[in-house]
């Protein structure tokens, strides 16, 4: 994954469709990096000879490595800068394992103008089988509301 060019959209620029991709090929450093930086150390994620143990008969990827692919997304493009995460759902329907290029999908599902809220699906597959799902709500920086502290 090249370095994400930054778009910052506001809730005005926002339509029910607008579609954001991202694809990333997971390597042995960037689950390493994650696990250091989490302190999660599962045998499974490190330890080749643990993992071949295991149903999945090698290493996987943290799920929630492959969760924080989604929040590259909204972070980086859509919305982009100045969005705040209100929640996110995830549902972990197969293991990522090292190698396999996970692509990220987020859609504008649904605008809340009132709040100036968006609620985007979110999926990540690997070779077009769905491993992770999931929906986000943000609240999105907007051209006519005040500059302030957003309040969840």
């Amino acid at each position: 994954m090249t370095t994400i060019p930054l778009r910052t959209l506001f809730f005005e620029d926002l339509s029910v469709g607008m579609t954001e991709t991202l694809s990333k090929t997971i390597d042995s450093s960037d689950v390493v990096g994650f696990a250091a930086v989490t302190g999660d150390r599962n045998p499974i994620h490190l330890s080749e000879h643990f993992a071949a143990k295991t149903p999945f008969g090698t290493r996987i990827a943290h799920g929630l490595y492959t969760a924080s692919l989604i929040s590259a997304v909204l972070g980086t493009r859509l919305p982009g800068p100045g969005a705040v995460y209100i929640s996110q759902t995830l549902n972990f329907r197969a293991p990522v394992k090292i190698g396999d290029t996970v692509d990220v999908e987020v859609i504008v599902a649904e605008l809340i103008p009132e709040k100036f809220r968006a609620r985007l699906t979110c999926t990540c597959s690997v070779a077009g089988e769905t491993v992770l799902d999931g929906e986000a709500w943000v609240k999105v920086p907007s051209t006519t509301a005040p500059r302030r502290v957003p309040r969840l």
